[in-house]
């Protein structure tokens, strides 16, 4: 099956992006999605996760505190690759089976860290970027989860910059303009995608 990496920084707008495709009937399948999945109550990565990083990040009702997680991890690197350690090879495992019984045209994988692990290029045919200047996507993260700016950019100073991604990137998407520029965008790769899945590989 042809397949299509999707990857940004946070605030980009990956999942709009991915929602868009869907729309086109492109199999979807959403790396934080599956995380969400595995830290919820009962996930597959909970106990461990406990075990590792104790009660400072499960709330009094049993449940994962993503807050604290995420301020521990973003001000911690040793507790980002440990938590990393955890997911990931979870969520690929997952990736694998959902791509095995997929019966679709192609299938688009979003990987909000597929440049800075360097995970999953043995199955991607290509990357694309969604790519926005970093003061939006401070004021969407801000917006959207409250989040406030220092915190934002510990998030933003722990993943690539846009220069690093660009320069990964097979396809890009600048998503800075209005919903049907965006859409106009996604139609135009969707095609692109399409036609270079019914290609025979040489």
């Amino acid at each position: 099956m042809f397949v299509v990496g999707l990857t940004g920084g946070i605030g980009s707008g990956k999942s709009t992006v991915a929602g868009l495709f869907a729309e086109f009937g492109v199999a979807v399948i959403d790396t934080d999605v599956i995380a969400h999945q595995l830290t919820a109550p009962g996930g597959a990565a909970m106990e461990e996760i406990h075990a590792r990083f104790g009660d400072e990040v499960i709330s009094a009702d049993g449940t994962l505190d993503r807050a604290a997680l995420r301020r521990l991890i973003f001000s911690n690197t040793s507790a980002r690759h440990q938590l990393e350690a955890i997911l990931h090879p979870r969520i690929r495992q997952e990736v694998e089976h959902m791509l095995a019984t997929l019966r679709a045209p192609y299938a688009l994988i979003v990987i909000p860290l597929l440049v800075e692990t360097g995970g999953y290029r043995d199955v991607l045919d290509r990357v694309l970027v969604v790519d926005c200047p970093e003061a939006m996507q401070i004021a969407r993260v801000r917006a959207r989860s409250g989040i406030d700016e220092v915190e934002v950019k510990a998030i933003l100073a722990a993943q690539a910059g846009r220069a690093e991604r660009l320069a990964a990137a097979d396809d890009a998407i600048l998503n800075t303009a209005t919903p049907e520029a965006l859409r106009t965008q996604v139609a135009t790769l969707h095609r692109r995608y399409l036609s270079l899945s019914t290609t025979p590989s040489p």
